[in-house]
């Protein structure tokens, strides 16, 4: 599709003069919007009367039409007066995609003067003042002020064409692969890196200079110079650690910025930081996403998941742009999509990493089975893995089985690796939001505490003189049995994240499509799988209930529940530690179960402390208290 490049302003400003020589340039069509005019428009105009809006919305019409028809051809130059806000909306007809406004401006009195020497056309100079009381400036696209010569305003346009339309701050690891993603893309970008010390001197010059053989990359350590640098509305990516730093450069950037700009925060920001920036910077006229982007760096630069959530005009701005850099599904649909209002973004990716801790404890839990219990070798544990990954194509088994492949001296790399994993601080959050929304987050929760158990490094050698424990099995376990237990526990591990995704929904009143969330990390993500493709099926884009409760699932759990409760108890007899596979295996059972012991816990609590319960022979909302001491 190509572009059409629409010249606006009050008449005289010369809009015809430069269309036609922008259009020259381009070697595209050039069409002036006088010429759609119906007879009755230009004999009022003539007549020194000034149109109606309703003489202008077949005129505009008859335009919109026509620019779909222009840029699935070669494109073009429109020049048109386009003078409200509300006629530019009627003259795109909702098009975004390849519309290039370019603003035409002058004093009033050297423009009165070119139209009174105006020959041969129908516009009475008289109108020139109702244009000038109509004229609403856009916020958005080229302005030029046409005080020097047709060429030297050409000169002007064509350089401000060549600006970048998206900035990125931050340029570590994330932020230096999406730019190059994007200009792959065709897109112009500018970077930018905040100066901490002679080490990060000229940053962005030097990443910019190292591509510049390949790319179209502008670089700058001036906060000021690489936000003019880009093209109104202005766009900018925060690729910067999450917290303060995120703040400090919101507060420095906010007096660069005007209404209808966007913000965006690519990084794992807190979902509470977020709603609270989009209300600050909404109130400036600000646009804000907080924008969840998954799949490291080699995901950045060929194409992630990204979760935008925050404002929704702000989304349609950068909807192409994010499209075109994302992953694709199996339909070649980009793996991006607006997920909600407020910070339902972030949220998502939030999730998103909750159940990605899950995955990996879940396989290091077998792969420790393997290796420490049954004494199997790196080599055929990835072959194992590699078998697993042919049944449920899953990011992390592929990744796996090539880590225990790797050896470096002749010895396997991994057994150099100290056995200490810390956490962001994603997971932990995770939990946190599970708790406030009353959500039961077991295996989540359980590989969290896992990460953090692994940092009591120091008490190992006292605890293997305190206790004796088995270090091999005594019992038969086959590959099929470990993979559909394993399996098991993924299903509940993945159930346990959208429930909580679905619960959080309500109550922040998200309104979240869990089909589409399952589409868009099919691919680019971490936690991409065969089965997310499943969940993609299951869930329904406007109702959802609790993930277990959906009879496809419930089938194979159906189907392989002997096995999983037969062999992660078996495990554990052994010595050997579970922990996401026994809370999957406990949340499950806990599910499942008709009853739960709650009602002793009532009990108990209105024991002690007169709390009240709930009788099952009574509606619900009826509280009692009872004394419980026998008489």
């Amino acid at each position: 599709m190509s572009k059409v490049y629409i010249l606006m302003g009050v008449s005289g400003v010369g809009k015809t003069t430069l269309g036609m020589m922008l259009a020259e340039e381009l070697s595209v069509p050039f069409y002036d919007a006088d010429n759609f005019h119906s007879a009755s428009n230009k004999e009022k105009m003539q007549n020194g009367i000034p149109l109606t809006d309703l003489d202008r919305e077949g005129w505009l019409g008859k335009m919109s039409s026509l620019i779909p028809e222009w840029q699935s051809s070669n494109g073009g130059v429109l020049a048109c007066s386009a003078l409200k806000e509300k006629y530019r909306n009627q003259l795109a007809g909702g098009i975004d995609k390849d519309l290039e406004w370019i603003f035409l401006f002058e004093d009033f009195s050297i423009i009165a003067d070119r139209i009174s020497k105006r020959k041969l056309h129908f516009f009475n100079p008289d109108l020139l003042k109702s244009q000038y009381d109509t004229l609403e400036p856009p916020d958005y696209g080229i302005h030029i002020k046409v005080e020097n010569s047709p060429e030297e305003s050409l000169k002007e346009i064509l350089q401000k064409l060549n600006m970048p339309e998206f900035g990125i701050i931050g340029l570590g690891v994330m932020g230096k692969s999406l730019a190059l993603n994007m200009a792959g893309k065709n897109f112009l970008v500018s970077v930018y890196n905040r100066r901490e010390g002679e080490l990060e001197e000229n940053i962005a010059q030097n990443f910019v200079d190292k591509y510049s053989d390949k790319y179209q990359l502008q670089g700058f350590d001036d906060l000021k110079n690489f936000v003019f640098s880009l093209k109104s509305p202005k766009k900018i990516l925060l690729m910067i650690k999450a917290g303060d730093p995120i703040d400090e450069i919101i507060e420095e950037l906010i007096p660069f910025l005007k209404t209808g700009d966007l913000i965006l925060d690519g990084g794992n920001s807190h979902f509470k930081d977020t709603e609270r920036r989009l209300e600050k910077l909404s109130e400036l006229g600000i646009h804000f996403l907080g924008v969840g982007i998954s799949g490291g760096e080699d995901g950045a630069l060929n194409g992630p998941s990204i979760m935008p959530g925050g404002s929704k005009e702000g989304y349609n701005r950068v909807k192409d742009l994010l499209g075109s850099i994302a992953a694709k599904d199996r339909l070649e649909r980009p793996c991006c999509n607006y997920i909600g209002p407020g910070s339902s973004g972030h949220y998502v990716k939030m999730v998103h990493n909750g159940i990605e801790y899950g995955e990996m404890q879940l396989i290091a839990e077998f792969y420790y089975f393997m290796r420490y219990f049954q004494d199997r070798s790196p080599e055929a544990i990835s072959k194992v893995f590699t078998e697993w990954n042919l049944k449920q194509i899953s990011f992390l088994l592929e990744i796996t089985a090539d880590i225990l492949l790797k050896k470096e001296n002749n010895q396997y790399l991994l057994d150099k690796v100290l056995d200490i994993a810390g956490q962001k601080g994603t997971g932990g959050w995770t939990t946190v939001a599970a708790l406030e929304v009353g959500v039961s987050l077991d295996t989540i929760t359980a590989s969290v505490f896992a990460r953090n158990i692994s940092a009591f490094k120091k008490h190992k050698n006292q605890v293997r003189e305190l206790y004796k424990l088995k270090n091999k099995a005594d019992l038969e376990i086959t590959d099929d049995e470990l993979f559909k237990s394993y399996r098991s526990a993924s299903v509940i591990n993945h159930s346990i994240g959208f429930e909580l995704l679905r619960i959080a929904s309500v109550e922040y009143g998200w309104n979240l499509n869990f089909s589409e969330i399952a589409r868009i990390w099919t691919n680019g993500c971490i936690i991409r799988s065969s089965f997310m493709e499943k969940l993609s099926g299951i869930y329904d884009s406007t109702k959802s209930s609790h993930l277990l409760l959906y009879p496809d699932i419930a089938e194979k759990l159906n189907e392989d529940q002997e096995i999983f409760t037969r062999i992660i108890p078996a495990i554990l007899s052994q010595g050997c530690p579970m922990q996401v596979c026994s809370s999957a295996l406990n949340y499950f059972l806990s599910f499942t179960r008709e009853n739960t012991p709650a009602n002793l816990i009532q009990a108990q609590r209105d024991y002690f402390g007169a709390h009240t319960y709930e009788r099952i022979d009574k509606p619900r909302g009826e509280y009692f208290h009872s004394n419980w001491k026998p008489e």
